[in-house]
């Protein structure tokens, strides 16, 4: 299907004083987008009458300014560790026009929306969680970013445990909100902050350190640059994290990366010590991610039969001995 063409001469100041070397704006496309969220293809040929794209995406109120902000430093950390697995940031900004519109400006690549080939995919992964380094070796982001709309809790604490139990609060008050409560999943809870966070973090903190994740990585997220014919990640909302957590979302069929993935992955980063506790530690960080995925789309069966599996799958388990998922990552 073609994309939607849109006047050229909407383009904001702001966004073409970004972009300075710009002759003309000969198309502006419309990508798609969320319900928080447009995106653009702007082409353009350049003073030097080279032909240039580039990607803008909208939001709009102070979710969609801090959204903005929050993908513009997570490319901008991202490239400093691996600049040829994205897309390179250029600005962001409130729009001249319409002062509560903020936008996203980036370089364009032409991306395939398909499956990634496991091998490179995760060694550009591997590379971002292993050549990062958390400016003050904390766990966290100095902004908030976002899932989807959802607002992450990035604050810095002391430890990783503390770090993932203030962001699964922080998730459980945005699904009940926005899915409403759980009388059963609340009576659960106290274990659960009580004993399995507590039984499965905390061994791995003398042996792990803060990494950068995407922190929403699943297949819609990536895709291939047909320029170079290798894989490219987006949309991400960045904080530091144990490495292993962005394993979590792969966890979920619906997200489509399968058992090759993470042994691709963990062809270039062991399994964190102690490993037997590695398949309990994957489906507590698979936790977070299908909080994300019910509140993000509280109306969708799927995705409130996600919580009810959360709930099943870990409170059903003997604590504090661990979680026995039945999945082999």
């Amino acid at each position: 299907m073609e994309p939607t063409l849109i006047p050229e001469n909407i383009l904001d100041p702001n966004i073409l004083a970004e972009i300075p070397d710009v002759e003309k704006v000969l198309h502006i496309y419309v990508l798609g987008g969320s319900p928080w969220a447009t995106k653009l293809r702007i082409s353009t040929t350049l003073k030097d009458r080279k032909d240039q794209d580039y990607y803008l995406k909208t939001a709009v109120g102070d979710l969609g300014r801090a959204s903005i902000i929050g993908e513009f430093e997570s490319m901008k950390a991202i490239q400093k560790v691996t600049p040829k697995f994205i897309a390179p940031p250029i600005a962001q900004g409130p729009m001249k026009g319409k002062p509560d519109c903020h936008f996203y400006l980036g370089q364009y690549l032409p991306i395939i929306d398909e499956l990634v080939e496991p091998t490179h995919f995760c060694e550009q992964i591997a590379m971002l969680h292993r050549n990062s380094v958390s400016p003050n070796r904390k766990y966290g982001f100095h902004t908030v970013t976002f899932n989807g709309d959802l607002p992450q809790k990035n604050d810095y604490p002391d430890s990783c445990e503390s770090f993932f139990a203030a962001g699964f609060r922080h998730m459980l008050d945005m699904n009940k909100a926005r899915a409403g409560p759980s009388e059963e999943l609340d009576a659960l809870l106290p274990a659960f902050f009580e004993k399995v966070i507590p039984r499965l973090p905390r061994p791995l903190e003398a042996n792990i350190r803060p990494s950068l994740v995407h922190g929403d990585l699943w297949y819609g997220n990536a895709g291939v640059n047909t320029l170079e014919d290798k894989a490219v990640i987006f949309d991400p909302g960045c904080f530091y994290a144990h490495n292993e957590y962005e394993l979590g979302n792969w966890r979920a069929k619906r997200n489509k990366f399968s058992k090759a993935y993470f042994d691709a992955y963990h062809a270039y980063i062991p399994k964190a010590s102690p490993q037997e506790d590695y398949q309990d530690c994957i489906v507590l960080y698979s936790l977070r991610f299908n909080l994300h995925a019910a509140s993000l789309f509280p109306t969708v069966l799927g995705h409130r039969e996600s919580r009810n599996y959360t709930r099943y799958e870990v409170f059903g388990r003997e604590i504090p001995e661990g979680l026995s998922s039945g999945f082999e990552a």
